[in-house]
């Protein structure tokens, strides 16, 4: 079971289950993967016992590890690339078919150096997709709980569904983004990391569990950018995100960005989700369309 740290209850999740396996009187070893915070050596020898195979060294393991890496940075390259290009293309689901075959390309590689050659193919692929040169979406930002924020069956598909709205779409968090901050040491980490959390301290100025801290940052930060507005995604009773929901107001007030709450559980249904997602970039484009008037009438 992954762990967690700090106030979100994720952190109890596997010692619960621990004392549930116990008392059902199952013999056997419980594993929980915490970020190591500097233990990196401790995680590597838990991978090592899951995967059975302890006759592996830890330069076997590294060597795994580093290959799975440079997979995760082009799966999240080619994602940025399917979110840009989806609202702009002119024959709709052609930029989704790159997608999956570019997916489907990156698993199938076996050996690292065959990862170099893919780097090329992913451009001509993207490059040959057809788009609208004259088309200016609207761009929104996605934050919140890291699980809702990347699971797209959990979200209900909801990058998919806003650039099917014409929308582009930016998430606060990637999977290499969370390794970095986490796993990585501090030397290595991104270097705005820090700075960007900084921007929620007016509204929540300590670690509040889970990304609650991060999400109130980033949507700031998104109005910063330009952003036209930003959708906040968290699991019904996240007590971290519960916290950040409560600052929102104050942040989309104070920074005049459109901010949407979506409150994610096992009843949340496909078509009332997406007439709130209509709702919310219809309300964004009229919210454009009385700023250009108010530019133009020089108000």
């Amino acid at each position: 079971m992954a762990g967690g740290v700090g106030p979100c209850r994720f952190g109890y999740y596997g010692e619960v289950q621990k004392e549930i396996l116990k008392d059902l009187g199952y013999d056997f070893e419980m594993i929980i993967l915490d970020p190591p915070q500097g233990h990196v050596i401790e995680l590597i020898n838990k991978i090592r016992l899951i995967t059975n195979k302890n006759n592996n060294t830890v330069k076997d393991v590294v060597k795994a590890i580093r290959f799975a890496w440079k997979k995760a940075v082009l799966l999240d390259k080619i994602e940025k690339q399917l979110f840009k290009i989806r609202p702009r293309e002119r024959y709709r689901g052609q930029t989704e078919k790159v997608y999956n075959f570019l997916v489907k390309d990156i698993l199938d590689v076996k050996y690292e150096e065959e990862l170099e050659d893919l780097e090329t193919e992913i451009y001509e692929a993207f490059s040959n997709i057809n788009v609208s040169e004259n088309v200016t979406p609207v761009k929104v930002g996605i934050v919140g709980e890291i699980y809702t924020v990347l699971e797209p069956f959990v979200n209900l598909h909801i990058e998919e569904q806003l650039g099917d709205l014409g929308v582009e779409v930016h998430r606060n968090i990637y999977i290499t983004d969370w390794v970095r901050e986490n796993l990585f040491p501090s030397f290595l980490k991104p270097k705005d990391h820090n700075k960007i959390l900084k921007l929620a301290e007016p509204f929540i100025n300590c670690f509040v569990g889970g990304h609650g801290q991060e999400s109130v940052a980033q949507i700031v930060n998104f109005s910063k950018m330009g952003f036209d507005g930003v959708i906040h995604l968290l699991p019904f009773t996240c007590m971290p995100e519960i916290v950040a929901k409560s600052a929102v107001p104050r942040v989309s007030q104070e920074y005049q960005i459109p901010v949407m709450t979506i409150v994610l559980d096992e009843h949340s249904a496909e078509t009332g989700f997406r007439t709130r997602l209509e709702a919310f970039i219809d309300m964004i484009y009229h919210n454009r369309e009385v700023n250009n008037i108010a530019v133009l009438s020089g108000n």
